[in-house]
């Protein structure tokens, strides 16, 4: 009998650990989500890694619009519609919002993609840097290719530094914050698509 109330002694503060710190990871998260919904704007500059090769990119958000250039290629969210645009290919692909979630690019998401979809555990803590950075570990709740995902926290400016998706193969991209300004002087027509600048695109209309 001693042995049964030993072990669900056990287990209960097992259950109760995970759960607390479960609650943890989730108000890191929001803690960081609130945060960036007091900036105007948000101007990044990134780098992306695939094991293979790394390369760098920018990407400028604000409220729900955004613009990322990466790899030579432009994409731009103006609310209603996405835009991207290929200059190698001479070809701009327009969609609209209801054929925007594959397209969206994780960079423009890396701070709310976290809402919907995934359970929440605190993992381990690092001083990179000179910076502290606490690791959330997202474990995703539909079976799609990704195993697992790692934020990394700066605790002290509540920004994301980085941010690693473990693929179920085994191969890792790693998408990490080299500078983050916030506020910026922004032109007004920054997330307008203007077709006289591409007079000679294909456009690939997919509504």
């Amino acid at each position: 009998m001693k042995k049964i109330a030993t072990l669900l002694t056990i287990l209960f503060i097992g259950i109760t650990s995970h759960a607390q710190n479960a609650a943890a990871a989730k108000k890191l998260l929001d803690e960081v989500s609130a945060k960036t919904k007091t900036y105007k704007n948000m101007v990044m500059q990134f780098s992306f890694n695939n094991g293979k090769q790394e390369t760098t990119g920018k990407a400028t958000i604000q409220g729900d619009k955004y613009l990322v250039d990466f790899m030579g290629i432009t994409q731009m969210y103006d609310g209603a519609k996405m835009y991207i645009i290929n200059p190698n290919e001479e070809e701009i692909t327009i969609a609209s919002a209801q054929h925007t979630q594959m397209q969206t690019a994780s960079i423009a998401s890396i701070l709310s993609f976290y809402k919907k979809g995934y359970t929440y555990v605190w993992d381990k803590k690092q001083t990179i840097g000179g910076k502290s950075i606490q690791y959330i570990k997202l474990i995703p709740t539909n079976k799609n290719g990704v195993k697992e995902i790692f934020l990394g926290i700066d605790t002290k400016n509540k920004t994301i530094y980085n941010r690693t998706d473990v693929n179920k193969n085994g191969s890792k991209t790693i998408i990490t914050l080299k500078s983050f300004k916030t506020n910026q002087a922004l032109s007004k027509n920054l997330f307008t698509f203007a077709k006289s600048k591409y007079p000679n695109y294909y456009i690939n209309n997919l509504d």
